[in-house]
């Protein structure tokens, strides 16, 4: 058999399990999860050991570090994963949904929201991606073709066959959930080729992921997830307030989307900031590239080249660049970012405004670090994915990103 017709296979079961799916209740599929979430807490110790041989593995081929923390589950974070999955559970069901009006013909035209049908996920090494995704999915009655990295496959078999296990035992169809074992890239590609088979693709990872779906798909895609997020420093911002998002927004987690990759400081207060700034950055490690200005008030950074304000880091390196004003600093954004999420700290309402107004990302921020553009922190309970696009949904992507919309017209007898 080939990769293809594998691949074939999986979407057609899934597919049929959609047309069942769709017609579940909520309180059934939010039974489902719940057994989902139980199940997952039972098998702590198998999820773990199977996730160690993946980053051992991982370890052996060169992984860098804030990747094997990316792909790394441990009690405490399948907890988090489970208790995600309860609050899902709680969260409105938008299947259904919607309004009803009449037109002088007499029709009746109900708008409701119902799945998108077989969603196909193509990530990288964040086992819990596993599982936010094949939950969000099922709560909107959606079947999803999965298909992680590599790095992450021994800890996804485990995980998608307890999910599995625990849709059997409530009636649902297992293959609701399904996933693509054959991690060569030729999988990714003949699943990104599945038009008719698949209803849309969410691509979740980095640049060179993202570019070589949105290049080569023929399934509809939700472009998601490569962040090249920013931070500016205005002339009036706290600088207490600044260190201290500054610092959350690229050391608290740098492996992750929504961690910023270039700090923008106003020339006014970037003597009083920078060298500051340094030995906050010094405290993680972390490497500053910097502009010709910045290399002065900081005498140890690397000077940055043009590709440096264009790079999504993914690790303890930070692009640093002294900026003349506020439209400097939103220039700089709108040229060199991925949409994702951006802020501004300042104390001044009007450049706070022009901010938010003038920068075109999913998300920006005042006063606020970037890591808050996430499902959970937006009240979504997770999310499917962060898009970066504007059709279809944009920014953190919750239950009503994975609907579309049906209309139900009634007569009577009514011709037009």
């Amino acid at each position: 058999m080939t990769v293809r017709e594998e691949i074939e296979i999986l979407c057609e079961n899934a597919s049929a399990a959609a047309a069942q799916l769709a017609l579940a209740d909520t309180d059934s599929k939010n039974g489902a999860l719940l057994a989902i979430a139980a199940a997952l807490m039972e098998n702590t110790a198998k999820i773990i050991e199977a996730n160690s041989v993946d980053l051992a593995n991982a370890g052996n081929n060169g992984v860098p570090t804030t990747m094997l923390d990316r792909l790394k589950l441990t009690e405490a974070r399948i907890t988090a994963v489970c208790q995600s999955i309860k609050d899902i559970a709680v969260l409105d069901d938008p299947i259904g949904k919607g309004e009803v009006w009449t037109r002088p013909s007499g029709i009746e035209i109900h708008r409701i929201r119902v799945p998108l049908g077989v969603v196909g996920i193509i990530y990288e090494a964040r086992p819990n991606v596993t599982v936010d995704s094949a939950v969000l999915c099922l709560k909107t009655g959606n079947a999803v073709v999965l298909r992680g990295g590599k790095e992450a496959i021994n800890t996804n078999k485990a995980l998608v066959e307890i999910m599995k296990g625990a849709l059997s035992v409530c009636g649902f169809d297992p293959h609701c959930v399904e996933l693509v074992t054959n991690t060569d890239r030729e999988s990714a590609h003949e699943l990104m080729t599945m038009r008719g088979k698949l209803d849309v693709l969410i691509p979740r990872g980095g640049k060179g992921l993202i570019k070589s779906i949105t290049e080569n798909a023929t399934v509809p895609v939700i472009e998601t997830g490569a962040g090249n997020c920013h931070l500016y420093v205005d002339d009036s911002a706290d600088i207490d307030m600044a260190l201290s998002v500054a610092t959350n927004a690229k050391c608290s987690r740098p492996s992750v989307c929504n961690a910023v990759e270039t700090v923008l400081v106003h020339a006014g207060i970037a003597a009083k900031f920078l060298p500051r700034f340094a030995e906050e950055m010094a405290k993680y490690n972390v490497e500053i590239r910097g502009c010709a200005k910045t290399c002065v008030l900081i005498p140890g950074a690397i000077p940055a080249t043009a590709e440096d304000y264009f790079t999504d880091y993914n690790d303890y390196i930070v692009a640093v660049r002294v900026v003349d004003t506020l439209n400097d600093a939103i220039n700089h954004i709108n040229k060199h970012s991925t949409a994702h999420s951006e802020a501004i700290i300042t104390q001044s309402e009007e450049n706070a405004e022009a901010f938010q107004r003038r920068v075109n990302s999913a998300a920006v921020y005042v006063n606020a670090s970037t890591r808050f553009t996430d499902g959970g922190e937006f009240g979504f309970g997770a999310e499917i994915g962060i898009s970066t696009q504007k059709l279809h949904v944009r920014g953190p992507m919750g239950l009503p990103a994975l609907t579309t919309e049906k209309y139900l017209i009634k007569g009577n007898g009514s011709i037009r």
